[in-house]
């Protein structure tokens, strides 16, 4: 499979009916999903691996993950709706997903790798609401794929090297934000965002080396 037809099959992937501004369900960009799933996949950190989606929303990142020849996915997120449509989007390419309604900080199994994107903390009431997803994937696995806004990168990576993990590789996007949520005022508003590759435990990288799709 190349990049562009892992893209075609992920623009298939259903947004979720009633996005809830509280859990910021922002769906990805299926071209952002595919370029960083790709880059993952020829890190060595898809195929034949043990692959968890941490929030995963509609399954995008998990579907595209099994799509790559992942062994096993497990998608979890505390919102059935989403789930619902997960295993719909799962059934209609063809692929297999453990799904699971649990919350992030209480799911207990290891994996070889972690894909997510988490809640940014963009709503004031819960600023830096992406923290608890980066403890939960550095506990979870010795490698995870990240995105945050660029504003907020400098407070994660001093959290992951807190947590043991250094930044890899990271990757910039502009992500598209869709009129979705009754607060919207624009029709569509572009949010600078980073992909960060983050290995538990490496210590050997002098610096952030930038990602190649």
């Amino acid at each position: 499979m190349k990049k562009q037809q892992l893209e075609i099959l992920l623009q298939k992937v259903q947004g979720h009916p009633k996005p809830s501004a509280d859990l910021e369900q922002y769906s990805t960009p299926a071209n952002i999903a595919a370029d960083v799933l790709w880059f993952a996949y020829a890190q060595g950190d898809i195929a034949g691996k043990k692959v968890v989606d941490l929030g995963c929303g509609t399954g995008i990142l998990g579907i595209g993950a099994k799509l790559l020849g992942a062994e096993e996915v497990i998608s979890l997120d505390v919102d059935e709706a989403a789930l619902g449509v997960a295993m719909k989007n799962a059934s209609a390419l063809g692929v297999d997903l453990s799904l699971l309604t649990v919350d992030v900080k209480d799911f207990p199994e290891p994996a070889d790798t972690v894909l997510m994107n988490p809640p940014f903390g963009a709503q004031k009431s819960d600023l830096h609401a992406d923290v608890p997803f980066l403890e939960r994937a550095l506990a979870t696995a010795p490698v995870t794929y990240t995105f945050h806004k660029a504003e907020t990168e400098p407070f994660i990576l001093r959290r992951v090297t807190e947590l043991g993990g250094e930044a890899t590789h990271r990757k910039a996007y502009g992500f598209p934000l869709p009129h979705s949520m009754p607060f919207h005022t624009e029709e569509t508003k572009e949010v600078p965002v980073v992909m960060l590759r983050i290995a538990r435990g490496a210590r050997d990288a002098s610096s952030i080396a930038p990602g190649k799709g």
